[in-house]
């Protein structure tokens, strides 16, 4: 019924967290600016903000399908208000029970896999710099 709204929710949250993040990487890239150039190249590392985003692309996505899901179902509408479940009293309380354990479930799945996509993420990245150290120690 709404289940869609608690992933979207935090879509919006993380949505902003990823720009404050962004923000204080490029502010953090120009004050060590200097660094470029020292001769020792580093393996490429994917930002935390990036990072971010495929959370956000995670959440935006799954929201955006459940909504058209309910929408394909009648569950909502185009007249206020809105979730066709908010408009008597009996189907508000199960809408209500629905978000805080189908909705609330989906965001923690969602962020779960995200933060194991992290794990994996940071596994590649430590493999890359070993390699790489091994590879610069031995010329």
């Amino acid at each position: 019924m709404g289940c869609f709204i608690v992933p979207a929710t935090e879509a919006v949250i993380t949505t902003i967290a990823t720009k404050a993040v962004k923000a204080k990487e490029e502010k953090c890239k120009v004050e060590n600016v200097h660094l470029e150039g020292t001769g020792s190249e580093t393996p490429a590392k994917v930002s935390f903000s990036e990072k971010m985003k495929w959370l956000n692309n995670m959440l935006w996505g799954g929201s955006a399908l459940l909504a058209f899901e309910h929408v394909w179902h009648g569950e909502v509408i185009a007249s206020f208000p809105f979730l066709s479940a908010a408009a008597n009293p009996a189907d508000a309380a199960a809408m209500l029970r629905e978000m805080a354990t189908t909705g609330v479930a989906m965001s923690v799945l969602v962020t779960g896999i995200w933060m194991g996509m992290i794990a994996v993420s940071s596994v590649i990245e430590k493999k890359a710099a070993k390699t790489q150290d091994l590879t610069d120690g031995g010329v």
